[in-house]
Protein backbone atom coordinates (compact mmCIF):
# COMPACT_ATOMS: atom_id res chain seq x y z
CA UNK A 1 0.00 0.00 0.00
CA UNK A 2 1.35 3.78 -1.45
CA UNK A 3 1.29 6.33 1.45
CA UNK A 4 -1.01 9.18 1.10
CA UNK A 5 0.27 12.46 0.04
CA UNK A 6 -1.54 15.72 -0.28
CA UNK A 7 -0.13 18.56 -2.73
CA UNK A 8 -0.94 22.22 -2.69
CA UNK A 9 1.19 23.80 -5.08
CA UNK A 10 0.83 27.02 -7.55
CA UNK A 11 2.25 30.23 -8.55
CA UNK A 12 3.01 32.77 -5.64
CA UNK A 13 0.18 34.86 -4.17
CA UNK A 14 -2.24 32.32 -4.41
CA UNK A 15 -2.85 31.37 -0.77
CA UNK A 16 -1.39 28.19 -1.10
CA UNK A 17 -0.45 28.37 2.78
CA UNK A 18 -3.45 29.49 4.26
CA UNK A 19 -5.33 26.52 2.22
CA UNK A 20 -2.82 23.93 3.60
CA UNK A 21 -3.63 24.78 6.68
CA UNK A 22 -7.39 24.83 6.32
CA UNK A 23 -7.10 21.37 4.62
CA UNK A 24 -4.85 20.08 7.33
CA UNK A 25 -6.85 21.23 10.70
CA UNK A 26 -9.84 19.12 8.79
CA UNK A 27 -7.79 15.98 8.14
CA UNK A 28 -5.18 16.11 11.11
CA UNK A 29 -2.32 17.51 8.46
CA UNK A 30 1.61 18.56 8.99
CA UNK A 31 2.64 20.52 6.47
CA UNK A 32 5.90 20.08 4.53
CA UNK A 33 7.33 23.74 3.05
CA UNK A 34 8.24 23.30 -0.70
CA UNK A 35 9.88 26.73 -0.75
CA UNK A 36 13.27 27.87 -1.18
CA UNK A 37 13.00 30.27 0.58
CA UNK A 38 10.93 30.09 3.94
CA UNK A 39 13.37 27.19 5.07
CA UNK A 40 15.78 30.73 6.19
CA UNK A 41 16.25 31.93 9.46
CA UNK A 42 15.53 35.87 10.04
CA UNK A 43 14.53 35.60 5.95
CA UNK A 44 10.42 36.47 7.10
CA UNK A 45 9.13 39.44 5.09
CA UNK A 46 10.52 39.15 1.75
CA UNK A 47 10.03 35.32 1.77
CA UNK A 48 6.40 35.76 2.90
CA UNK A 49 7.15 33.64 5.47
CA UNK A 50 3.81 31.75 7.24
CA UNK A 51 3.67 32.90 10.55
CA UNK A 52 2.97 31.14 13.59
CA UNK A 53 -0.54 32.97 14.46
CA UNK A 54 -1.27 31.40 10.83
CA UNK A 55 -0.19 27.66 11.25
CA UNK A 56 -3.09 27.93 13.98
CA UNK A 57 -0.76 24.89 15.39
CA UNK A 58 -0.72 23.03 12.46
CA UNK A 59 3.06 21.53 12.58
CA UNK A 60 5.12 22.65 9.87
CA UNK A 61 8.49 21.19 8.68
CA UNK A 62 11.10 22.81 6.21
CA UNK A 63 10.23 27.14 7.80
CA UNK A 64 12.98 28.77 9.92
CA UNK A 65 15.37 25.98 10.20
CA UNK A 66 18.26 26.24 7.98
CA UNK A 67 20.97 29.90 8.46
CA UNK A 68 21.24 32.04 5.23
CA UNK A 69 25.10 30.95 5.41
CA UNK A 70 23.84 27.39 4.47
CA UNK A 71 23.15 26.40 0.61
CA UNK A 72 19.56 24.78 -0.06
CA UNK A 73 18.79 22.89 -3.07
CA UNK A 74 16.65 20.37 -4.45
CA UNK A 75 18.53 17.25 -3.18
CA UNK A 76 18.96 18.45 -0.02
CA UNK A 77 14.91 19.37 0.40
CA UNK A 78 14.25 15.72 -0.93
CA UNK A 79 16.42 14.22 1.94
CA UNK A 80 14.90 16.52 4.95
CA UNK A 81 11.26 16.18 3.13
CA UNK A 82 11.67 12.29 3.39
CA UNK A 83 13.13 12.62 6.98
CA UNK A 84 9.61 14.97 7.29
CA UNK A 85 7.52 12.72 5.64
CA UNK A 86 8.76 9.68 7.86
CA UNK A 87 7.91 11.36 11.33
CA UNK A 88 4.19 12.18 10.00
CA UNK A 89 3.62 9.10 9.21
CA UNK A 90 4.69 7.41 12.43
CA UNK A 91 2.33 10.07 14.12
CA UNK A 92 -0.16 8.74 11.74
CA UNK A 93 -0.48 12.25 10.11
CA UNK A 94 -1.37 13.33 6.72
CA UNK A 95 1.54 14.66 5.31
CA UNK A 96 0.08 18.14 3.09
CA UNK A 97 3.21 19.53 0.84
CA UNK A 98 2.95 23.32 0.35
CA UNK A 99 4.77 25.34 -1.91
CA UNK A 100 5.83 26.47 -4.94
CA UNK A 101 8.91 25.30 -6.62
CA UNK A 102 7.76 22.39 -8.68
CA UNK A 103 11.01 20.85 -8.96
CA UNK A 104 10.99 20.74 -5.53
CA UNK A 105 7.75 18.84 -5.50
CA UNK A 106 8.67 16.39 -8.84
CA UNK A 107 11.63 15.60 -6.65
CA UNK A 108 9.86 14.16 -4.08
CA UNK A 109 7.02 12.53 -5.35
CA UNK A 110 9.08 10.18 -7.84
CA UNK A 111 12.47 10.11 -5.64
CA UNK A 112 14.68 11.88 -8.71
CA UNK A 113 18.14 10.42 -8.44
CA UNK A 114 20.71 13.35 -7.62
CA UNK A 115 23.61 10.79 -7.66
CA UNK A 116 24.44 10.44 -11.23
CA UNK A 117 27.04 12.96 -12.83
CA UNK A 118 30.37 13.14 -10.30
CA UNK A 119 31.33 16.45 -9.11
CA UNK A 120 33.64 18.52 -11.13
CA UNK A 121 35.04 20.94 -8.52
CA UNK A 122 37.59 22.21 -11.07
CA UNK A 123 35.08 22.65 -13.95
CA UNK A 124 32.66 24.36 -11.19
CA UNK A 125 34.65 26.85 -10.58
CA UNK A 126 36.08 27.74 -13.73
CA UNK A 127 32.37 28.15 -14.97
CA UNK A 128 32.26 30.56 -12.07
CA UNK A 129 34.95 32.30 -12.90
CA UNK A 130 33.09 32.68 -16.44
CA UNK A 131 30.01 34.15 -14.91
CA UNK A 132 31.98 36.98 -12.75
CA UNK A 133 34.00 37.69 -15.50
CA UNK A 134 31.41 37.36 -18.58
CA UNK A 135 28.20 37.59 -16.79
CA UNK A 136 25.31 35.50 -15.82
CA UNK A 137 23.86 35.99 -19.41
CA UNK A 138 26.77 34.87 -21.74
CA UNK A 139 27.20 31.28 -18.77
CA UNK A 140 23.17 30.55 -19.80
CA UNK A 141 24.20 30.78 -23.49
CA UNK A 142 26.86 27.65 -23.04
CA UNK A 143 24.03 25.90 -21.87
CA UNK A 144 21.45 26.80 -24.75
CA UNK A 145 23.99 25.31 -26.38
CA UNK A 146 24.44 21.95 -25.50
CA UNK A 147 20.89 21.55 -23.37
CA UNK A 148 18.24 24.34 -24.98
CA UNK A 149 15.48 22.13 -22.65
CA UNK A 150 16.83 22.92 -19.37
CA UNK A 151 16.53 27.04 -20.52
CA UNK A 152 13.32 26.93 -19.89
CA UNK A 153 12.79 25.85 -16.79
CA UNK A 154 16.45 27.09 -15.21
CA UNK A 155 16.35 31.26 -14.96
CA UNK A 156 19.63 32.58 -16.26
CA UNK A 157 20.50 34.09 -13.00
CA UNK A 158 19.88 30.80 -11.36
CA UNK A 159 23.95 30.68 -11.53
CA UNK A 160 24.27 27.65 -9.07
CA UNK A 161 21.48 25.42 -11.53
CA UNK A 162 23.12 26.93 -14.83
CA UNK A 163 26.42 25.83 -14.03
CA UNK A 164 25.33 22.38 -12.35
CA UNK A 165 23.42 21.53 -15.97
CA UNK A 166 26.62 22.18 -18.14
CA UNK A 167 28.31 20.62 -15.40
CA UNK A 168 26.30 17.57 -15.77
CA UNK A 169 26.77 17.57 -19.40
CA UNK A 170 30.33 17.53 -19.12
CA UNK A 171 30.61 15.06 -16.64
CA UNK A 172 28.05 12.81 -18.33
CA UNK A 173 27.73 13.81 -22.26
CA UNK A 174 23.89 13.49 -21.91
CA UNK A 175 21.60 16.89 -20.29
CA UNK A 176 20.77 16.98 -17.63
CA UNK A 177 17.09 17.64 -18.78
CA UNK A 178 16.98 14.51 -20.34
CA UNK A 179 17.94 12.82 -17.12
CA UNK A 180 15.28 14.62 -14.98
CA UNK A 181 12.59 13.58 -17.62
CA UNK A 182 13.92 9.97 -17.31
CA UNK A 183 13.49 10.26 -13.33
CA UNK A 184 10.42 12.06 -14.01
CA UNK A 185 8.78 8.97 -15.97
CA UNK A 186 9.28 6.74 -13.05
CA UNK A 187 6.17 5.65 -11.50
CA UNK A 188 5.45 7.92 -8.13
CA UNK A 189 6.27 6.24 -4.61
CA UNK A 190 3.07 7.86 -3.04
CA UNK A 191 -0.66 7.68 -3.42
CA UNK A 192 -1.08 11.18 -3.87
CA UNK A 193 -3.63 14.00 -5.34
CA UNK A 194 -1.57 17.05 -6.79
CA UNK A 195 -3.48 20.32 -6.54
CA UNK A 196 -2.34 23.71 -8.10
CA UNK A 197 -4.24 26.87 -7.24
CA UNK A 198 -4.47 29.12 -9.95
CA UNK A 199 -6.04 32.56 -10.07
CA UNK A 200 -7.10 35.19 -13.22
CA UNK A 201 -3.76 36.31 -14.37
CA UNK A 202 -4.70 40.31 -14.23
CA UNK A 203 -5.81 39.30 -10.23
CA UNK A 204 -3.44 37.29 -9.51
CA UNK A 205 -0.56 40.10 -10.34
CA UNK A 206 -3.07 42.89 -8.67
CA UNK A 207 -1.99 40.24 -5.74
CA UNK A 208 1.21 40.25 -6.48
CA UNK A 209 1.57 43.96 -6.54
CA UNK A 210 0.10 44.40 -3.16
CA UNK A 211 2.12 41.30 -1.39
CA UNK A 212 5.06 43.43 -2.57
CA UNK A 213 3.67 46.79 -1.55
CA UNK A 214 2.70 45.33 2.90
CA UNK A 215 6.46 43.53 2.61
CA UNK A 216 7.51 47.40 2.32
CA UNK A 217 4.99 48.45 4.87
CA UNK A 218 6.48 45.79 7.27
CA UNK A 219 9.66 46.61 6.96
CA UNK A 220 11.77 44.52 4.30
CA UNK A 221 14.59 47.52 3.45
CA UNK A 222 15.33 46.90 7.22
CA UNK A 223 15.19 42.96 6.94
CA UNK A 224 17.48 43.12 4.42
CA UNK A 225 20.06 45.77 5.63
CA UNK A 226 20.05 43.29 9.18
CA UNK A 227 21.29 40.40 7.21
CA UNK A 228 23.88 42.84 5.06
CA UNK A 229 25.42 43.82 8.53
CA UNK A 230 25.33 40.40 9.61
CA UNK A 231 27.24 39.38 6.63
CA UNK A 232 25.04 38.29 4.43
CA UNK A 233 25.85 39.76 1.08
CA UNK A 234 24.77 38.21 -2.75
CA UNK A 235 27.58 35.38 -2.81
CA UNK A 236 25.27 33.84 -0.59
CA UNK A 237 22.55 31.44 -2.29
CA UNK A 238 20.00 33.03 0.16
CA UNK A 239 20.75 36.68 -0.66
CA UNK A 240 19.74 35.79 -4.55
CA UNK A 241 16.46 35.41 -3.75
CA UNK A 242 13.21 37.57 -4.94
CA UNK A 243 13.09 40.79 -2.91
CA UNK A 244 16.80 40.26 -1.56
CA UNK A 245 18.78 40.68 -4.80
CA UNK A 246 16.44 43.74 -5.71
CA UNK A 247 17.31 45.37 -1.91
CA UNK A 248 20.90 44.19 -1.85
CA UNK A 249 21.91 46.20 -4.88
CA UNK A 250 19.46 49.31 -3.51
CA UNK A 251 21.49 49.41 -0.10
CA UNK A 252 24.92 48.84 -2.30
CA UNK A 253 23.84 52.15 -3.94
CA UNK A 254 23.88 50.71 -7.44
CA UNK A 255 20.06 51.53 -7.78
CA UNK A 256 17.19 53.40 -5.91
CA UNK A 257 14.83 51.81 -3.34
CA UNK A 258 12.06 52.59 -5.54
CA UNK A 259 14.00 50.80 -8.44
CA UNK A 260 14.65 47.53 -6.40
CA UNK A 261 10.83 47.75 -5.52
CA UNK A 262 9.86 48.02 -9.27
CA UNK A 263 12.09 45.14 -10.21
CA UNK A 264 10.78 42.88 -7.27
CA UNK A 265 7.17 43.29 -8.71
CA UNK A 266 8.53 43.19 -12.36
CA UNK A 267 9.95 39.83 -11.48
CA UNK A 268 7.46 37.93 -8.81
CA UNK A 269 5.28 38.42 -11.97
CA UNK A 270 7.79 36.85 -14.34
CA UNK A 271 8.30 34.31 -11.50
CA UNK A 272 4.37 33.33 -11.28
CA UNK A 273 4.38 33.10 -15.12
CA UNK A 274 7.30 30.50 -15.12
CA UNK A 275 5.48 28.38 -12.22
CA UNK A 276 2.41 28.37 -14.67
CA UNK A 277 4.49 27.10 -17.20
CA UNK A 278 6.26 24.42 -15.25
CA UNK A 279 2.54 23.21 -13.55
CA UNK A 280 0.90 22.86 -17.45
CA UNK A 281 3.72 20.36 -17.78
CA UNK A 282 3.19 18.14 -14.86
CA UNK A 283 1.17 14.96 -15.35
CA UNK A 284 -1.65 13.67 -12.77
CA UNK A 285 -2.38 17.60 -11.80
CA UNK A 286 -5.88 18.47 -10.67
CA UNK A 287 -6.30 22.62 -11.20
CA UNK A 288 -8.00 24.42 -9.03
CA UNK A 289 -9.39 27.93 -10.36
CA UNK A 290 -10.47 30.21 -7.91
CA UNK A 291 -12.75 32.08 -9.94
CA UNK A 292 -14.79 29.23 -10.94
CA UNK A 293 -15.32 28.21 -7.37
CA UNK A 294 -15.79 32.38 -6.77
CA UNK A 295 -13.24 32.48 -4.59
CA UNK A 296 -15.30 30.80 -1.93
CA UNK A 297 -12.80 28.97 0.71
CA UNK A 298 -15.21 26.04 1.55
CA UNK A 299 -16.28 25.31 -2.20
CA UNK A 300 -12.38 24.89 -2.53
CA UNK A 301 -11.55 22.85 0.17
CA UNK A 302 -15.24 20.72 -0.04
CA UNK A 303 -13.56 20.17 -4.21
CA UNK A 304 -10.20 18.61 -2.60
CA UNK A 305 -11.77 16.04 -0.37
CA UNK A 306 -14.13 14.62 -2.54
CA UNK A 307 -10.57 14.37 -5.07
CA UNK A 308 -9.08 13.13 -2.30
CA UNK A 309 -11.96 10.97 -1.37
CA UNK A 310 -11.94 9.28 -4.83
CA UNK A 311 -7.92 8.28 -4.46
CA UNK A 312 -9.01 7.04 -0.83
CA UNK A 313 -6.46 9.32 0.82
CA UNK A 314 -9.23 10.51 3.35
CA UNK A 315 -10.71 7.62 5.00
Amino acid sequence: MKKPLVIIAGPTATGKSKYSVMFSKRHNGSVISADSMQVYKYMDIGSAKITKEEMQGVNHYLVDVLEPKEEFHVALFQQMAQEALDEIYEKNSLPVVCGGTGFYIQALLYGIDFSSGQENPALREKLSLFAKEQGAHALFERLKKVDPKSCETIHENNIKRVIRAIEYYEMTGEPISKHNEQEKEKESLYNYVFFVLNDDRKKLYEGIEKRVDLMVEMGLYDEVKRLYDMGYTKDYVSMQGLGYKEVLDAINGEISFDEAIYRIKRDTRHFAKRQITWFKREKDVIWIDKKEFDYDDEKILSFMEMECEKRNILC
